[in-house]
């Protein structure tokens, strides 16, 4: 692509930027028509016409994208980072490390491939290095996007297996308490359930990656939203001794939510 230099001089006609951007002219109009991306400046035929400040919102778009945003999303992320060389900077860190994962995912491919050509021994353990496997994946990257997913599992393959331990008792632990108060029928307003709603929160936000621990966050959607989700889905409900007990935890968290954050 030709060279943009500040966002200034030359610009670029609609084609043009679909070409080199792989996208579509009829995409560019779609990004124009909800305001996420508009054109420079309209030629006298109507055409739609792109300087560099408008490629480096496209290039943030498609960054985007590729992260497993939705077009609302991104929207809400431009309206709260503003600076695009800090939030691109977020995203080159995000890239390198997808990049290392592919590349352990690959080097263990091969050595699968080369293990089964010369009927060599296969080592489990080798074999599914670089693999993302965990339970909620899927659900994590349909919400909240790849780079959240991508960030926390990082955070957690860091850790050490003492370190992993001590964070999996916080867990059982909260989730031990939260049952406790549940079954004893204090009220989720009351001093009881709303510290644990505190506990609860303060664990969110110490995981990477999410809208809790990231700075200008949704933090207060999402704790409300993962609140609804706790009764809506049997598997988070069983953390909390079921339907009645998930119930208990999401009006404690809702009343925080609305009082604090």
């Amino acid at each position: 692509m030709e060279e943009i230099r500040g966002t200034g001089g030359r610009d670029w006609p609609i084609q043009d930027v679909a070409r080199m951007a792989g996208t579509t002219s009829r995409t560019l109009r779609h990004y124009d028509d909800i305001g996420l991306l508009k054109p420079s400046r309209l030629g006298g035929n109507g055409y739609r016409y792109y300087d560099g400040a408008a490629l480096l919102q496209l290039q943030r778009i498609l960054l985007l994208r590729e992260l497993g945003l939705g077009l609302p999303a991104i929207a809400e992320v431009f309206q709260r980072h503003a600076d695009p060389v800090a939030a691109l900077t977020r995203h080159l860190e995000w890239l390198g490390k997808e990049q290392q994962r592919l590349a352990r995912q690959a080097q263990s491919v091969r050595q699968t491939i080369e293990t089964v050509k010369t009927g060599g021994q296969l080592m489990a353990e080798n074999m599914f290095d670089g693999f993302d496997h965990t339970q909620y994946r899927d659900e994590v990257e349909e919400r909240w996007g790849k780079e959240a997913y991508a960030t926390s599992d990082a955070w957690w393959r860091g850790m050490d297996a003492a370190e992993k331990r001590a964070w999996k008792s916080r867990v059982e632990d909260l989730g031990r308490d939260w049952i406790a108060a549940g079954a004893s029928g204090v009220p989720a307003d009351g001093p009881e359930a709303q510290d644990l709603a505190r506990r609860h929160v303060a664990w969110l936000q110490s995981i990477p990656g999410t809208p809790a621990a990231d700075t200008g966050g949704d933090i207060k959607g999402y704790v409300t939203g993962l609140a609804d989700m706790y009764v809506a889905d049997p598997r988070f409900a069983a953390n909390y001794g079921g339907v009645d007990g998930a119930a208990f935890v999401r009006s404690a968290l809702r009343i925080f939510a609305g009082k604090h954050l």
